[in-house]
């Protein structure tokens, strides 16, 4: 589903329901759909003291914590070069999220841990995503934030989703998104 010159998150609330609503209609049931934004990752990075220059390789890092784990990322980054102080700040953000799922909690704990670094804009943004799918789904799902989802490549700037189904093992698909201007 592509949508263009929408420049609110409606394109993304639409395109989650759009999804959502389909998987439910052919039989779906209790499935995941984990959401996070580049510009959260990268707020995250910059916190942590990582160069702008780094971010690539710090989140094809990231990406890799669900087969790693917390302590493998932070080994792979240290391997790598990067601030021990640095990745340690970067880990404990992790830590402060873990067991986070409602993705208007994780923007007040990231709001409160990031403080400038994060835009309350973009917070608001993935919180409106959240109330607005939460209160129009008609599928049996929930709505996940992920913080250590990173999806596609350095180019897509937006919200990401990935779709978890758990009998399959894994995600079953995702959306990236490229803003150009505000809009998706």
């Amino acid at each position: 589903i592509d949508i263009l010159g929408e420049p609110s998150n409606l394109a993304e609330i639409e395109i989650i329901l759009a999804t959502t609503t389909t998987l439910g209609r052919i039989g779906f049931k209790n499935f995941e759909i984990r959401i996070n934004e580049r510009r959260i990752l990268k707020a995250m990075a910059a916190y942590a003291g990582f160069e702008e220059s780094d971010y690539d390789s710090i989140f094809i890092t990231l990406d890799k914590m669900d087969k790693i784990g917390l302590e493998g990322v932070s080994a792979e980054l240290l391997e790598a070069g990067y601030s021990k102080d640095s990745i340690d700040k970067y880990v404990n953000l992790f830590t402060a999220l873990n067991g986070v799922k409602d993705p208007s909690e994780g923007m007040d704990v990231l709001l409160d841990k990031l403080g400038q670094y994060l835009e309350p804009s973009v917070a608001n943004w993935m919180k409106e995503i959240a109330t607005a799918v939460n209160a129009t789904k008609e599928a049996e799902f929930e709505l996940v934030f992920d913080p250590t989802l990173v999806r596609g490549m350095s180019y897509y700037t937006g919200t990401i989703f990935e779709i978890a189904i758990p009998e399959f093992g894994g995600s079953c698909g995702g959306r990236r998104c490229l803003r150009f201007g505000g809009s998706c």
